[in-house]
């Protein structure tokens, strides 16, 4: 029971740290205003993670398409992990590190955003991908952990979470990933749709 306690615990102090820094709480503001400025100019939202932060990508893409709160019009997303044979053909033929940078070049579009999801701040292929969305004029919005490694200098707004264990970060990254999700659909669409 002591390590069910201890992690419940570890989590709590954590999204407690955000919480109390305003400086993330600004940070999360601004990137749900990104997502709406996107989508009310016809653009759309591009995410991208590997591993756990593969699944972030995928259900905040998902929120967003289906509804988080209620009953709406779909708002534009894609995760960028989805496609197996986009996948497999990237990592075959071109190597895994431009697996995401390739698809920004197919599908990005000046006036998208760009959410790149690495723990460590330092995913070669979300490296990638945010500077080929700097060639082409897409917001980039990088969700980190502690120091926001390779990616802070990269990302138009770096959110990282003051932690460095990789669980921790995750567990944060899908909180704001839920926050931004509904101050996206209540700044498009009301308060319940109304």
């Amino acid at each position: 029971m002591e390590v069910i306690y201890s992690q419940i615990a570890d989590s709590i102090a954590v999204k407690q740290a955000v919480l109390a820094d305003k400086e993330i709480c600004e940070a999360i503001k601004v990137a749900a205003n990104a997502v709406v400025e996107a989508y009310q100019n016809g653009h759309r939202a591009l995410l991208a993670g590997n591993g756990g932060s593969a699944a972030d990508a995928q259900h905040i893409a998902g929120e967003l398409v289906s509804k988080f709160y209620f009953e709406r019009p779909a708002i534009d997303a894609v995760a960028l992990t989805t496609n197996t044979s986009i996948l497999t053909a990237i990592g075959n033929d071109l190597g895994y590190d431009v697996l995401f940078s390739r698809q920004v070049e197919a599908m990005g579009h000046k006036g998208d955003v760009f959410i790149g999801i690495s723990t460590s701040g330092n995913s070669k292929n979300i490296i990638k991908a945010l500077e080929e969305c700097r060639e082409r004029g897409i917001y980039t919005i990088g969700l980190t952990g502690k120091g926001g490694g390779a990616m802070k200098s990269l990302c138009d707004l770096c959110i990282e979470i003051p932690s460095s264990e990789t669980p921790r970060i995750q567990e944060a990254h899908m909180m704001i990933g839920h926050i931004i999700c509904c101050l996206v659909e209540e700044t498009l669409f009301g308060v319940n749709g109304e």
